[in-house]
């Protein structure tokens, strides 16, 4: 592994151009320490950085490239498209093929919604679902992670279930006031929200693999708890499928469970690397959006040509594949031998589909509440040294990650064997 020079150079100059040197928190490394690596491309289940050094990535853009990088169908569908035009500001094919591909895979989904983020989409899924009740509260769960509107930017207090405050800088309290964050995995809670404002609850967002905070697992007896008590007191539940949507199952994590949330929010793998968001429910639902009904939402770059092309592409290639199955074996396989070669450690290895988290404590929990406060700390060890084992994990001990298609076998076999070694070193 070579130094890390023209990366540092580059870092020197972003710092002064950008705040942080980067736009997302979360590449500044100050999770672990270092400087961010600057990356020149990415091939099959690698990152190349500048300096030439190679990293076999378990990050996958944080999920969205569940082929690996630089797909040769993903490669072609751009610039296929993009000879055409990159954006037209209108209607095009590739809108009404990628909402037949969802639809066609996510049955209970009718009517489908194009945005230009993860964030954009469950935005605009809340706005949907108070316009459709009439009703202004939300109920979210502390550990689990919304993307950065300022209604979901709350964070739960100390008590079992409490208004939400909010979690940012510049974010009204009178916004978070009508966000109720509960625990996860606690009925108890749930039930005691809906006692005090049930006629008030438009909504219950929830991650149903909650996979920004660890990979904090829910059981399917949960979940059909919220399906259940949502519906007896006329509350739309909303699964945020941004991460687990076509990454746990065809079908994502409603397919998994065979539960039926009232909404669905996707991006990442739905926009194959590129930009894209996506909310969708019953017909009687969408019927209330713009330009059908009152609650409004629109976007310059909604339906991008180039994004719903790189979905498109993506989706067919996991079907005429059997992509979700190989993903399914791998993971499995590469998490069973970790676990062997760790077993004494105080630690834990979760997965589903193709999502895995290495969890700094004897048994993975189910709620942010119960992670272990000094996994931070120990990660940044762990985290550098994969690094310079050619293993680009992601740069915070809360995040999860990711297997690809390009993942080969022996790719797995050798990363399960290093990684092995180093959290043998790190943790005692």
């Amino acid at each position: 592994m070579s130094e890390r020079k023209k990366s540092q150079a580059l870092y020197g100059r972003a710092v002064k151009l950008m705040t942080g040197g980067v736009n997302s928190p979360v590449r500044a490394f100050k999770a672990v320490g270092g400087t961010p690596i600057y990356i020149d491309h990415g091939e099959g289940a690698y990152l190349y950085d500048v300096d030439g050094n190679r990293y076999l990535d378990f990050c996958c853009s944080w999920g969205p490239l569940i082929l690996g990088h630089a797909h040769p169908d993903i490669v072609a569908a751009i610039n296929t498209t993009a000879s055409r035009g990159t954006s037209f500001g209108t209607v095009h094919e590739n809108e009404v093929l990628l909402a037949e591909k969802i639809i066609e895979l996510c049955p209970h989904i009718e009517r489908i919604r194009f945005v230009s983020s993860g964030t954009e989409a469950v935005m605009s899924a809340v706005r949907l679902a108070r316009g459709f009740t009439g009703r202004d509260k939300i109920i979210k769960f502390s550990g689990c992670y919304h993307g950065h509107s300022d209604y979901l930017l709350a964070s739960a207090g100390s008590g079992l279930a409490t208004f939400g405050i909010p979690s940012s800088a510049g974010v009204p309290n009178d916004f978070a006031k009508h966000t109720l964050v509960a625990p996860l995995d606690n009925t108890e809670a749930v039930e005691r929200l809906f006692d005090e404002y049930g006629m008030d609850i438009a909504a219950v967002v929830i991650e149903p693999v909650p996979a920004n905070n660890g990979l904090l697992l829910q059981s399917k007896a949960y979940l059909s708890f919220l399906r259940e008590i949502t519906k007896a007191k006329g509350t739309l539940l909303i699964f945020d499928e941004v991460i687990s949507g076509f990454r746990v199952a065809p079908g994502g994590a409603t397919e998994y469970y065979d539960i039926t949330p009232d909404m669905c929010t996707y991006g990442k793998v739905v926009g194959g690397g590129l930009p894209v968001g996506a909310f969708g429910a019953s017909e009687a639902i969408m019927r209330r959006l713009a330009p059908d009904g009152p609650v409004y939402q629109a976007g310059t770059l909604s339906g991008n040509p180039l994004a719903l092309a790189c979905g498109l592409a993506t989706l067919d290639n996991l079907q005429k594949t059997d992509g979700w199955s190989t993903l399914q074996t791998r993971t499995e396989a590469f998490v069973k031998q970790l676990k062997a070669k760790t077993s004494g450690l105080p630690i834990d290895l979760v997965s589903i589909g193709s999502i895995f988290w290495i969890s700094l404590q004897k048994t993975a929990p189910s709620r942010a509440e119960d992670i272990v406060s000094d996994g931070a700390k120990r990660y940044a060890g762990i985290f550098s040294k994969a690094l310079e084992a050619g293993m680009y994990l992601a740069p915070s001990a809360y995040e999860v990650g990711f297997v690809s298609t390009a993942h080969a076998e022996t790719d797995l076999t050798d990363a399960a064997d290093k990684l092995a070694e180093i959290l043998g070193q790190s943790i005692r």
